[in-house]
């Protein structure tokens, strides 16, 4: 099973790739995973990734789309893979075509969570993480027994600057412009399928399995 997962920040790609892993028993591969992967194992574009983010530099396309072809190469990728946060722009999708057609692989889905902006920012905005232990909580889905304090440790909790909204709406902004053309690439080449994100987490889960176990 070779899978892309598409969607906005906190639309849950993170959370439903861990689960298809499970499932499928295939590697998530996120593209800032296998960057400092590379960077840490020293491969020639690890090295090039290096001076690039050590020079306060963006990682160019052609650094990161190496890579990538380097993560699909090893051998826990023979049988299938789910991409989360790679491809982000179209040439970054040409590039991706380009290499799985070299590695005789194809896609057999992209999987879009689509979600509504405005909960969106308001599930994302309510989380707060524990300072001393990094617990997890929500304001209003999963809150601590007492306001800003963890149940776990009673460490403090903290709205993280990712979590605020001026932040988030910069974020969504960016994606828009950048990522969202992805859908109509994908669906040009029949690969698009469109899941409603907003749903409750196994409702999600779900749904794609059934996409992905039709004959």
């Amino acid at each position: 099973m070779k899978l892309i997962l598409l969607g906005p920040p906190g639309a849950g790609k993170g959370t439903q790739a861990k689960m298809l892993t499970e499932h499928f028993g295939i590697p998530q591969i996120s593209t800032g995973d296998i960057l400092r992967g590379a960077v840490r194992d020293g491969t020639p574009m690890g090295l090039r990734a290096k001076d690039c983010m050590e020079s306060g530099l963006l990682v160019p396309d052609g650094v990161v789309v190496g890579i990538v072809r380097e993560r699909l190469q090893q051998a826990d990728c023979h049988s299938g893979f789910i991409l989360d946060g790679f491809p982000r722009t179209v040439p970054q999708a040409d590039a991706l075509r380009e290499t799985l057609a070299g590695l005789a692989k194809e896609l057999d889905a992209v999987i879009s969570l689509t979600v509504d902006v405005e909960a969106l920012i308001g599930r994302l905005t309510g989380r707060r993480i524990c300072r001393q232990c990094g617990r997890g909580f929500h304001v209003i889905f999963d809150p601590s027994r007492q306001v800003a304090v963890c149940d776990a440790c009673g460490g403090e909790l903290y709205q993280r600057e990712d979590d605020r909204e001026e932040t988030i709406r910069k974020r969504l902004s960016v994606y828009s412009e950048q990522t969202a053309p992805l859908e109509a690439y994908y669906a040009g080449a029949g690969l698009l399928v469109s899941v409603d994100g907003m749903l409750e987490i196994n409702a999600v889960q779900q749904h794609i399995l059934r996409i992905l176990q039709a004959p």
